[in-house]
């Protein structure tokens, strides 16, 4: 059992982090503007390219695959992620980030869902009180970054959601409730933060073919999809 965890846990490492986006971007036009987050941004990187392609202007990019909103199992956490960008340049004010997703999705696929957040036939669309207390624990994690980005002079935050994944290298299609329940902490959490924090809700506009074989990832027309939500949020904090 622990060589099959282990074997398993490997395997989601490299599906969540192969190919990535590439390192991070310290220095870009705009300085002011980072984003953070995990693979949704980096994996193919089209998301923050459509977004700069739309501004006509770069931005600094922190996003790594792999990453979970607190804690390093794959990669830099997306707190991590904002020290390091305080750290390269803190003059800071705007994020676009995501984050909180591979904190569910990894226990799910490494550790067979130690949390029950897959909602079996036999639940009826009732996520487990076991889930929704893990998720409870990442609006506290999240609360805590909004504040911090507030007491650091950040100004504004556009928190991208996350969209239903589905059946694919994985069986994913039952991680539904736990989307729904993890984007309603998120958009609490970013509606309680002290700065301007708006979330995005993508779960409207991207459907299956806009996610690859791996029942994750977004494609082309996913990536277009999610900058196209962003972007009228985000034009006018430029």
């Amino acid at each position: 059992m622990k060589l099959l965890k282990l074997l398993t846990f490997t395997l989601t490492a490299g599906l969540l982090t192969a190919c990535g986006g590439g390192s991070v971007v310290p220095d870009a036009d705009n300085d002011q503007v980072i984003t953070l987050g995990d693979s949704i941004f980096d994996l193919s990187n089209e998301l923050q390219l459509n977004l700069e392609d739309y501004a006509g202007e770069t931005f600094r990019k922190y996003t790594r695959s792999g990453a979970e909103l607190e804690g390093g199992l794959v990669a830099p956490s997306v707190i991590e992620q904002y020290a390091q960008a305080r750290s390269d340049n803190a003059d800071i004010d705007t994020v676009v980030m995501n984050g909180g997703g591979n904190d569910i999705l990894i226990p799910v696929l490494a550790m067979f869902d130690p949390y029950n957040c897959k909602t079996q036939w036999y639940q009826f669309g009732r996520l487990s009180t076991r889930c929704k207390n893990f998720i409870d624990d990442l609006y506290v994690d999240g609360v805590n970054l909004l504040n911090d980005m507030a007491g650091d002079n950040v100004e504004h935050v556009v928190y991208l959601g996350y969209y239903y994944t589905k059946n694919g290298v994985f069986p994913l299609d039952s991680l539904e409730e736990a989307v729904d329940y993890g984007n309603a902490t998120l958009d609490r959490a970013c509606a309680n933060a002290v700065l301007d924090c708006q979330f995005v809700d993508p779960r409207a506009s991207i459907n299956d073919r806009d996610i690859i074989l791996d029942g994750i990832h977004p494609a082309s027309s996913g990536s277009k999809k999610l900058a196209d939500l962003i972007w009228p949020v985000l034009q006018p904090l430029l």
